[in-house]
């Protein structure tokens, strides 16, 4: 691939989004992601992914200038609906994809970031949806993933003056899960992933399927859905150590099953 370096390694795969100089999202580099998931997704020892920008951005936004060789409305709605199936993708993938952020996630960028589930930002990052100043607008779900994470005054706020916000504030106002200082960012979603690879992968995927259910769902279809999975996991090897792991006073050794 490309634009995208992929390596696997103990559970976990890493990403890193190679597109310079900004990393921007071209239809290639939406290809690229796409065969990653493809590939993660036929590796069943992958517990969770985490996804970085080479150098100075995360993704600075879309390609603009590939923008120049669509031909009309119909050209424009397909790009969209490619981006946006591929972040749905991500959003609903089978494990976490973890995202650590830093020099700017603006417009695609940020919304790539905000498909997958736990984003780590540096202090000083930039996350902002500009389209607007360009005379156009997110395409690729920007505006209904946004209010999710800071609620609608705030999204119409970030969306209609394109100002984008720095890291602590992405935190402060719930589209960010923790900043860091640049130099502590990776070294801490590095740890974080760890964390996560290091559990049950059964377990890991009841819950991918059950969180959505917050904000998909009515509450009474999360809780059958989520007493089904109790019961499915509590049948299952990995249960069975992680039990008798805490009565011994140890840390479990899960075999996936």
């Amino acid at each position: 691939m490309s634009t995208v370096y992929l390596q696997k390694e103990n559970h976990l795969a890493r990403v890193t989004i190679q597109s310079p100089p900004a990393n921007a999202l071209s239809s290639t580099l939406l290809n690229d992601l796409s065969k990653v998931l493809d590939e993660v997704e036929m590796d069943k020892s992958i517990k969770a992914i985490l996804i970085k920008g080479e150098d100075k951005f995360f993704s600075a936004g879309a390609d603009i200038k590939e923008f120049t060789s669509l031909q009309g409305a119909s050209d424009f709605e397909q790009l969209s609906r490619k981006g946006q199936q591929l972040f749905n993708r991500m959003e609903s993938f089978h494990i976490p994809i973890i995202a650590a952020i830093h020099g700017a996630a603006l417009g695609g960028g940020l919304e790539l970031a905000m498909a997958c589930h736990i984003r780590y930002v540096a202090e000083d990052a930039k996350l902002g949806l500009p389209e607007l100043n360009l005379g156009i607008l997110p395409g690729f779900a920007g505006s209904q993933r946004l209010p999710r994470y800071v609620g609608t005054a705030k999204a119409y706020e970030m969306i209609l003056t394109g100002a984008p916000i720095s890291g602590k504030e992405a935190v402060a106002a719930g589209l960010a899960n923790q900043s860091f200082s640049v130099e502590e960012l990776f070294e801490a979603a590095e740890k974080l992933t760890a964390q996560v690879s290091a559990k049950s992968g059964p377990a890991i995927h009841q819950i991918m399927k059950l969180i959505p259910y917050a904000h998909t769902g009515q509450f009474s279809d999360g809780n059958k859905a989520e007493a089904a999975a109790f019961g499915e996991v509590f049948g299952n090897e990995d249960a069975k150590e992680g039990i008798q792991a805490f009565i011994e006073k140890r840390k479990p050794a899960f075999k996936d099953q």
